[in-house]
């Protein structure tokens, strides 16, 4: 635990409960990490001759079994696999198809800390997820030297502490809430020391695909933060949802937090209107407000998600005729360097 002084605006702390539960845990070990036991699962053992054993091995599999209870048995395009199976396209070479696509090691302060953005800083907090996507923009992250979490969170906040010009913090990874409760209570009671902190973002994954995750000591945690706090979950197709994380989602928004969700645009995935507003409606329901659509980070071994602008912006243009406009996310691509997300 890193001293700090009680920021004036907190509230008094309630106990953590329940830090000891491990199931959440316990299913992630069990996550699936063959792809070819993947495929056997959902009777597509004809696809194993598209695996690419070299992407598997540069960037595992892992997916938790609940999510893949989600996908189509016998559907070679079902949009959940898509998203995890490691295929023969990760080999292309493309050009244009960068290993830092997003400028993070330029935007680096500290160790484990980015700052993009005025007011804001990034907090790598872990390189761990539950899920590994294989669009992912920090698949080739070095998170061996570059966790915030080094040395008790030390460095990371001595440099928020020491910018006055921060006033949110956002968590990230890797997934910030594949971290134990207790590393998430050391390192907010060390944030609340910090007086220009106003508020706090997380972004995870776990929610949708291991709602388990959402127990009674993370929920503990995040009814003590003393910010206002805003949680960003990812979810890119309606099938994603299922009763467990609206049941995941319902008790996070019980804590006041603020629910997002956050998309990217992706081949084969979520490429049409039908798609786009199915998933907008369930996130929706879910208690999720749609946040961002984003166009695909250009990163190595993801070219054949991606969709061109004029695609883009003609499916956005066509969900926004369709829906209300708080159901339409804006759509946005990060470029390096750039003050903000650049909207298209």
């Amino acid at each position: 635990m890193i001293p700090a002084a009680q920021s004036a605006q907190q509230r008094a702390p309630r106990p953590i409960a329940n830090l000891q539960t491990s199931r959440w845990q316990q299913l992630w070990r069990d996550a699936v990490r063959d792809p070819r036991e993947l495929l056997s699962m959902l009777g597509l053992e004809g696809m194993a001759a598209r695996i690419s054993d070299s992407a598997a091995m540069q960037f595992p599999l892992r997916v938790p079994r609940g999510f893949v209870a989600r996908m189509r048995q016998g559907d070679p395009h079902d949009p959940l696999l898509r998203q995890v199976l490691p295929i023969d396209d990760e080999d292309r070479i493309v050009e244009g198809f960068t290993l830092d696509a997003v400028g993070d090691a330029a935007a680096r302060s500290a160790n484990g800390v980015l700052q993009k953005y005025q007011g804001r800083a990034l907090l790598v907090a872990t390189g761990s997820c539950a899920i590994h996507c294989r669009y992912c923009f920090r698949r080739h992250f070095p998170y061996s030297d570059e966790t915030a979490a080094r040395a008790g969170w030390q460095e990371a906040i001595a440099t928020i502490r020491n910018d006055a010009s921060v006033d949110e913090v956002i968590l990230s990874g890797g997934d910030p809430l594949s971290l134990a409760t207790s590393k998430l209570v050391e390192l907010t009671d060390a944030l609340a020391g910090v007086p220009h902190i106003k508020r706090l973002r997380i972004h995870s994954r776990l929610p949708v695909v291991l709602p388990e995750r959402i127990d009674a000591g993370l929920l503990s945690w995040l009814d003590r933060l003393p910010w206002p706090t805003t949680l960003v979950i990812h979810a890119n197709h309606t099938n994603e949802f299922d009763g467990s994380v609206d049941a995941a989602l319902a008790q996070v928004r019980k804590t006041g937090i603020t629910v997002l969700n956050q998309a990217v645009l992706l081949r084969g995935v979520n490429d049409s209107v039908d798609a786009l507003a199915a998933l907008s409606e369930r996130s929706f329901a879910a208690g999720a407000l749609p946040y961002y659509l984003h166009q695909l980070d250009r990163v190595s071994a993801t070219a054949h998600f991606e969709i061109s602008d004029d695609i883009a912006q003609g499916l956005h243009a066509a969900l926004a005729a369709r829906l209300s406009g708080y159901l339409v996310p804006r759509l946005v691509r990060e470029i390096a360097g750039d003050p903000g997300k650049r909207p298209l």
